[in-house]
């Protein structure tokens, strides 16, 4: 069974995945941004939200690193940490491109919509639901490739408790094992001891049989020739 520490940073990794994923969707919408602003400030709220909740979980990651027995492993995942930092700030650098792109772009949709009239606003109409369904099933694709990697860390776990479960199964058979020999063990000395005693029986009889021998002799030696 998985210790709590590592089932800890295990779940640490999977969200720290998950809200990569999510900026990375977040970031890829404002990217596709035409407007209005509101909708713009809108997005960055949710992308400060989820950084948020990614720099807090790295900061789990860490100090569960700290707390780690083994140097190895300490340095393993001090190791992940750092490489975490650096997609978070990755992501910081895109998230500010994206703003600069989308806000270069609201203002250029907002010139070309009064040098152009009514026909700009319909154009913008249809583009912004045309970047709406592209961005839905852009996200909708990252969605699933982190519930492609939740399902991958399901299968792993279950993997190592089925490793445990055949490890248990050997030594219950290697106790058992050692249980059977300390019995043939035991049967071998009462058949070595039964052997020896039944020579002594036999050797004896074979005395006995002799003395019995001897008593006749002498008996009928003195019936016979009592002179002798």
């Amino acid at each position: 069974m998985a210790a709590p520490q590592d089932v800890h940073v295990r779940i640490c990794n999977q969200e720290i995945v998950k809200f990569d994923l999510e900026v990375k969707a977040l970031i890829q919408d404002i990217r596709d941004c035409s407007g209005p602003l509101s909708t713009l400030t809108e997005l960055n709220t949710k992308v400060k939200e989820k950084f948020q909740q990614l720099h807090h979980r790295i900061q789990d990651l860490e100090q569960s690193a700290k707390e780690q027995d083994k140097e190895s492993e300490k340095q393993l995942l001090l190791q992940e940490v750092e490489n975490h930092k650096k997609q978070m700030l990755s992501n910081q650098t895109s998230w500010r491109k994206a703003n600069l792109t989308c806000k270069i772009a609201i203002d250029n949709l907002e010139k070309a919509e009064l040098l152009q009239g009514g026909d700009l606003l319909r154009q913008r109409k249809t583009t912004k639901e045309s970047l709406a369904q592209t961005s839905s099933a852009i996200t909708e694709s990252l969605m699933g490739i982190s519930r492609m990697m939740a399902q991958q860390v399901q299968q792993s776990e279950e993997a190592m408790q089925s490793l445990v479960t055949s490890s248990r199964t050997i030594l219950d058979a290697n106790e058992e094992f050692k249980s059977m020999s300390g019995t043939i063990q035991l049967g071998r000395k009462l058949i070595t001891k039964y052997n020896r005693r039944e020579l002594t029986d036999k050797l004896l009889i074979f005395l006995a049989l002799a003395l019995f021998l001897a008593t006749v002799l002498y008996i009928v030696k003195k019936r016979l020739f009592p002179f002798l």
